[in-house]
């Protein structure tokens, strides 16, 4: 349990904060290649939907649930199903913790490029060049400590310290992208990009992957399931409301994303028209370290614009970085730890375990798969905790209480049945969409897209989270009894 001073001073706060958290790299560089890879406008219609049949309702569970427990993933799980499911806990805390490993290598490659980008390297090289000789070398080992050392530095100054980071960063990440946004709709051909992107094929939509697309950017970039909602919301204040909230979070992410797509996919319709199936086909990196700057290159003030877009970047990365970084120490500190020594266990953690993604691209690109799609399995256990709690019982209780914004009616029950199916389809499709022509070659550890790597990794990790469920639910119980005898 946390401590009643430890607290957000006000709603704004709690909001920015919480938007930090949401708002990513994955909108930025994900989304507007994901949406114009599977159709733009059709796309947006399923995103929306999702982010409805999704995102929405496992927010709610979540702020209800942090609030409601006043722990983190583990004691939440102990608390609300019992002792017997401290592992489920375990494994969203655990898996939110993996990609923080390598999250702080993404952020120190955004540091890097703007750092360039003011020092002119960037745009005066050859298409790639920089980017080739910079990854998986002893600089992006440095980046990568940079980057924790930010997170570690904002987490130790406790909540205060993530609000005020938060009121400083999420209003100047906002400024940036719709700065970037308007100055791409402002170029010549831009509205080719805004035609894609908001026209939609309605035919399309009988394509069933570009709903799983859409589902899955769902829950890769607002932060759903992933057990950091439910850590900031234990912080709460008590007659905070949970509901409105996360309409707020889901809606405002959703519409940083949006001007993202609209920033990149304007941009490249104005400057590279002829070349945009290449672009968006290049996946996330070669989008953002390759591409990018390449697109920037060719407008006026190109090179001022890229700083913007490459610091907006550092923004995202960061405030995201921090939310994983206090998940972990929140674990830690529900064990007994102090918060001083949780963070700097977690973040001497987060620099040893970031060193192979840093290192080598293909065990960064093995480990965004893995965990990724970790993400499904954590996002059903918890519908599966709220289902097995009484999902109506749970809307009674922790989510429709006196004082709330608005009401919550039953459409939230089914939606929360519809979100345990949606994350068994999602990790089946992604499982079976990387099987291979020999199913051998599908059995290999550290190489990237592949069943066996997958089920390898999650067994083990499995295997030790059950193996511990013992201790960790005693020793959570112990530590909330203490906490609540103080």
């Amino acid at each position: 349990m946390t401590s009643r001073s430890e607290v957000f001073s006000s709603r704004w706060g709690m909001l920015l904060a919480m938007l930090g958290m949401a708002v990513g790299t994955g909108n930025i560089w994900r989304f507007p290649r994901i949406a114009a890879s599977n159709g733009g406008g059709a796309f947006l219609v399923a995103w929306v939907v999702f982010l409805l049949a999704w995102s929405v309702p496992l927010l709610i569970l979540e702020f209800a649930m942090g609030k409601g427990t006043r722990q983190g993933p583990v004691g939440a799980f102990v608390k609300m199903i019992g002792p017997k499911f401290a592992w489920m806990g375990a494994w969203v805390a655990f898996v939110a913790t993996a990609i923080m490993f390598y999250y702080s290598v993404v952020m120190g490659w955004t540091i890097r490029f703007f750092v360039a980008t003011l020092t002119g390297e960037v745009p005066e090289a050859v298409p790639g060049a920089f980017w080739e000789g910079f990854h998986s070398t002893p600089q992006a080992l440095i980046t990568h400590v940079a980057a924790m050392a930010m997170g570690v530095f904002v987490v130790s100054r406790g909540v205060k310290g993530i609000e005020t980071a938060a009121r400083f960063l999420i209003p100047s990440l906002v400024i940036l992208v719709v700065v970037l946004a308007v100055r791409a709709v402002t170029l010549p051909g831009a509205s080719a990009g805004l035609e894609f992107l908001f026209t939609p094929d309605w035919a399309a939509l009988a394509n069933y992957e570009i709903w799983i697309q859409a589902l899955t950017q769902n829950a890769w970039d607002t932060g759903a399931g992933w057990g950091l909602v439910l850590t900031y919301a234990v912080y709460m204040r008590a007659r905070e409301d949970t509901a409105l909230n996360a309409f707020v979070i889901g809606f405002g992410n959703n519409s940083m994303s949006l001007l993202a797509g609209i920033m990149v996919l304007c941009t490249v319709f104005s400057v590279m028209p002829e070349a945009a199936s290449e672009i968006v086909g290049a996946g996330n990196e070669g989008l953002t370290f390759i591409w990018v700057p390449q697109l920037f290159a060719q407008i006026p003030g190109g090179r001022f614009f890229q700083a913007l877009f490459f610091l907006a970047l550092v923004f995202a990365a960061w405030t995201s970085l921090v939310a994983m970084i206090e998940l972990a120490s929140r674990v830690l500190m529900d064990l007994g730890m102090s918060r001083r020594r949780a963070i700097a266990i977690v973040g001497a953690a987060g620099v040893l375990f970031g060193i192979p993604s840093a290192l080598k691209l293909e065990v960064f690109q093995n480990q965004d798969w893995v965990w990724g799609v970790g993400l499904m399995l954590s996002g059903f256990f918890f519908a599966f905790a709220v289902l097995r709690y009484g999902v109506t019982r749970f809307r009674e209780r922790f989510i429709n209480q006196e004082g709330s914004d608005i009401r919550i009616g039953a459409w939230w029950d089914w939606a929360i049945r519809l979100v345990a199916v949606e994350a068994v389809i999602l990790a089946v499709w992604w499982l079976w969409s990387a099987r291979g022509a020999d199913f051998r070659e599908t059995w290999t550890l550290f190489s990237p897209y592949n069943i066996g790597t997958v089920l390898i990794q999650w067994g083990v990790v499995l295997a030790v989270l059950l193996a511990a469920n013992g201790w960790l639910a005693r020793t959570v119980q112990a530590r909330a009894r203490a906490v609540e005898a103080e």
